[in-house]
């Protein structure tokens, strides 16, 4: 009995001791179920930023790889545009073209290498602009027989016949006027795209004040002013501004700034060389390593017979600028309607540079009605006659960095206006209507690098018209036009009607750089040329021709 109740107590005891824990243990559960929910949500809360990251680490792969990516096709573009640029770059080497002008791929846009980062020689503006500074300052003496009254540039197609007295005359002049400002402005838009702008100015301009007495007041002219787009990763290039035209040669591919221009001291360069600077709008493709086309549409003009040529009244052929359309007054502007077209492929197979080019230009003029009688009336109308060109050039560096082999040409129809003698490009008909000359222009050329810092240059270069239009003066080279005073001192520009058939020339000179260092670039430079003038031979037979016999001298500072 006592055993039973010791039990039903120990029983009892135990009993009160297990529930009376009971609260604590049930406190304890809720705290770890609360622990255990933090935790699970701190685990969440992790896996998001886990996932977070992953996320981000997959968008930097994609951004490495997208850059990877640019980075090739940027590094395949800068070694195509190396290629480009091989012989510009050997040519620079040895003391630039001509040594006194900087080698073209000095003045190249190129795609910056970061958005810091400029060329040699350019300043930073702003994250991704370069702006690349240029220009020289000269002073050039000139001295010619006979007096064509010409600064640094020639007018061959002006040589005085004998009848002349400034045929007899000399002329020598200093001239400041060719030293030149420029500014190449580069922005890199994305890796593969860049936009540049380009300016150069000269003093070669002429207001109707300009003289060469007390103080000389010669003006600032529009060189080139251009911008360019290039997509370097689709090798697509648009230009838009005044530039050297697309018939002008390149020194490699077809590339702005990069124009084979002849090393003359004459502003005017060599009869046979292809050239205007005019607006344009040019687009350029790159169709394979060492393989270029193009297509430009040029502001038109063009150049019409100086005396004895005179249109019929009643044939408007050019009008005088209108000084409210900010035209010169003093001069006279051709009739054109539309832009003149040119193309040209340019290769470069490894061995040289080549160019195959054309042109198609259209030429205007306006028959005002007539009035036979009272009652009877023939009606106005306007002309439209068709110029075309087709040409070639070569550019061959026969010696390594030593000697550059140069030819190219031009023919075709109502093409004078893109050679250096500015020979006409159209005539007329006996009834008025218009008649292009036909005509040729060749050029060649070499250029000795003879040590690093001197170039020596020799060209020859012809430029011919054939007969065109009536057989008065009305047309051109007319054999009834008399020619039998062009050799008479003072004989009347009626016994002299002579119209130039051939420019010829040969030339030649060197550069040599003084000094070239930190303090920028002095150079010297002088030209030597012999040019003849001849004309169509005239009534009798009898021709009339004369020579120009020019020296001139350069002093360049290139500070830049």
């Amino acid at each position: 009995m006592q055993r039973k109740c010791l039990s039903a107590t120990i029983i009892s005891a135990v009993a009160a001791a297990g529930f009376g824990a009971l609260p604590a243990r049930a406190q304890n559960v809720a705290e770890m179920a609360a622990r255990l929910d933090a935790m699970q949500r701190q685990m969440q809360a992790l896996q998001q930023e886990l996932a977070a990251l992953r996320r981000q680490a997959g968008t930097q792969r994609a951004a490495l790889a997208g850059e990877a990516r640019e980075r090739r096709v940027l590094s395949r573009e800068q070694a195509r545009l190396a290629a480009r640029t091989e012989h510009q770059q050997r040519v620079a080497q040895v003391g630039g073209p001509g040594g006194a002008r900087p080698g073209p791929s000095a003045r190249t846009p190129v795609i910056l290498a970061n958005d810091l980062a400029c060329n040699a020689g350019s300043y930073a503006l702003g994250p991704a602009v370069c702006f690349t500074p240029g220009g020289f300052v000269e002073l050039a003496g000139i001295a010619r027989n006979p007096n064509v009254v010409s600064d640094v540039g020639t007018d061959f197609n002006g040589i005085p016949f004998r009848n002349d007295p400034r045929s007899r005359e000399n002329e020598f002049r200093f001239s400041a006027r060719q030293s030149r400002l420029s500014g190449l402005f580069t922005a890199k838009v994305e890796p593969t795209l860049q936009i540049s702008g380009y300016y150069e100015i000269d003093f070669l301009g002429a207001a109707t004040n300009a003289n060469s007495r007390e103080s000389n007041s010669y003006n600032p002219r529009i060189r080139q002013i251009f911008a360019t787009v290039d997509s370097l990763d689709t090798g697509w290039h648009v230009l838009a501004g005044q530039a050297w035209s697309l018939i002008t040669t390149d020194l490699s591919g077809i590339t702005p700034l990069k124009e084979q221009i002849p090393l003359t001291i004459d502003v005017q360069y060599v009869p046979g060389f292809n050239w205007t600077r005019n607006p344009q709008l040019r687009v350029v493709k790159d169709v394979a390593p060492g393989l270029w086309v193009g297509l430009s549409a040029e502001s038109p003009q063009s150049v019409l017979p100086p005396s004895p040529f005179a249109a019929p009244s009643n044939v408007n052929l050019s009008n005088a600028g209108d000084p409210v359309g900010q035209l010169n007054t003093t001069t006279t502007y051709s009739n054109n309607s539309v832009p003149d077209i040119i193309g040209k492929v340019a290769l470069e197979p490894g061995f040289g540079h080549f160019e195959l080019k054309g042109l198609v230009r259209f030429f205007d003029d306006r028959l005002s009605a007539t009035n036979l009688n009272a009652v009877t009336r023939l009606p106005g109308r306007t002309d439209t006659a068709l110029g075309y060109g087709i040409g070639g050039a070569a550019t061959l560096p026969v010696i390594d960095k030593r000697l550059d082999l140069q030819v190219s040409g031009l023919v075709g129809q109502g093409i004078g206006r893109y050679g250096s003698a500015q020979l006409p490009d159209f005539a007329l008909k006996a009834d008025g209507s218009i008649a292009p000359i036909p005509a040729f222009q060749l050029l060649a050329g070499a250029v000795a690098h003879v040590q690093p810092g001197t170039d020596v240059f020799v060209y020859a270069g012809w430029e011919h018209a054939s007969r065109a239009g009536a057989l008065n003066a009305t047309g051109y080279g007319s054999p009834t036009l008399v020619v039998t005073g062009c050799d008479v001192e003072g004989a009347t520009s009626g016994t002299c009607q002579a119209e130039t058939r051939d420019i010829r020339q040969i030339t030649g000179g060197f550069w040599h750089d003084l000094y070239k260092g930190n303090f920028g670039r002095l150079v010297a430079g002088a030209q030597v040329s012999y040019t003849e003038r001849d004309a169509f031979r005239g009534a009798y037979g009898i021709a009339a021709s004369n020579h120009l016999v020019t020296g001139l001298t350069s002093l360049r500072y290139y500070p830049f």
